[in-house]
């Protein structure tokens, strides 16, 4: 509803003689030199006095500009008193804002979708969707580790759930749904090693010869790169043919999970992409290019399903055979080998020497020479 004005009407404010003044609607106008007027306003909010020059007419500013810069005061005074993110008249509770965190990941680029989505919709979302977003605190973070481990939960299983929880409130702090201080300690228990699978060489034959023969004619190059280049799932699936030096035999990895690397690849392998490269529509495009949509720009985003199929024929175990254990083969192998540490870093990707230290804590040469004592 417009504010109506019984004295500080345009009239009397162009009648103000130096040093008069006109008052109303918190709104004041003072005379200056030269038919000038000064604009102010001084207004309570919640029991907060709040004062703010505005401008003078000579420099732009009207009476409506004043009355304008009085409901955004209010406005902002009101969102700060009641710690709401800008914009809004109510606060996000749990369960709208992880709906919106998933909608945010389907919209862009987000990881393990499937897998957030899950965590979120059976677990987190029933747990906390009766609380504030900003009012989840350690106290009640640590009492669903608690009842998740209870229930007979891994501990495993928790901190990859915590984790998804942990990315929610770093995304919500991005987003400016809620404040830095607000978030709670998501702090992941400690879990018990896991057994270190590796394809033994009859093994990886099979599985190299299982996968010339499916329908798939980009599963036998995949599997080729993961038993030739210890590289991640993700990793090997970002490949583009423009980011690969054949003479020098290096793949330039962009997007790698420890920040972008030049990964080494032996002649033969080199050999077996270069083939590829020459039976591929886009020469310098992805190695594995999306197969939703002929015109589609993006890669693929998984080779798992193919990959079961080839583990499957091979006669190997598809709950202990994945993708990424052709990645600890490799590594295995060159731990086997007496290689350096810094040099299996180099080739694996790992971001610290301790991750390569569990490979040869198992399969080091030394540990082979002691037994032989």
């Amino acid at each position: 509803m417009a504010i109506k004005f019984r004295k500080l009407t345009r009239a009397k404010i162009k009648e103000l003689t130096v040093g008069a003044s006109i008052t109303e609607h918190g709104i004041t106008a003072t005379g200056l030199k030269g038919g000038d007027v000064r604009y102010a306003v001084n207004i309570m909010v919640d029991g907060l006095r709040i004062h703010r020059a505005i401008g003078k007419a000579s420099e732009g500013v009207t009476r409506q500009q004043a009355e304008d810069a009085i409901e955004l005061l209010r406005t902002r005074a009101r969102e700060d008193r009641l710690g709401l993110p800008t914009g809004r008249k109510t606060h996000r509770m749990f369960e709208e804002a992880a709906t919106g965190y998933l909608e945010g990941l389907e919209q862009g680029t987000g990881k393990n979708l499937t897998a957030k989505r899950r965590q979120l919709v059976t677990h987190l979302i029933p747990a906390f969707r009766k609380n504030r977003a900003d009012k989840i605190t350690t106290q009640m973070v640590q009492s669903y580790v608690r009842d998740r481990l209870s229930t007979g939960a891994a501990q495993a299983t928790v901190n990859r759930e915590l984790a998804t929880l942990s990315h929610l409130f770093k995304r919500m702090i991005e987003w400016k749904w809620i404040k830095a201080e607000d978030t709670p300690l998501v702090s992941k228990g400690a879990e018990p090693p896991k057994a270190i699978t590796v394809l033994s060489d009859a093994d990886a034959t099979a599985l190299r010869h299982a996968a010339i023969g499916d329908q798939d004619g980009l599963l036998h190059l995949f599997v080729e790169l993961g038993l030739g280049t210890a590289m991640r799932h993700s990793e090997i699936l970002g490949i583009r043919y423009d980011q690969i030096d054949f003479n020098a035999r290096r793949i330039y990895l962009a997007r790698a999970k420890a920040g972008p690397r030049q990964q080494p690849i032996t002649r033969s392998l080199a050999a077996i992409i270069a083939a590829a490269r020459e039976r591929a529509q886009d020469k310098s495009g992805w190695v594995f290019p999306s197969q939703r949509n002929a015109k589609d720009a993006t890669h693929r985003l998984s080779m798992a399903k193919q990959f079961k199929r080839a583990v499957e024929r091979a006669g190997l175990c598809p709950q202990r055979v994945t993708p990424h254990v052709m990645r600890h083969t490799v590594i295995s192998q060159l731990a086997q080998a007496g290689i350096d540490l810094p040099t299996i870093q180099q080739i694996s990707g790992h971001k610290t020497l301790g991750m390569v230290m569990r490979y040869v804590h198992i399969h080091g040469t030394h540990i082979d020479n002691a037994i032989r004592v």
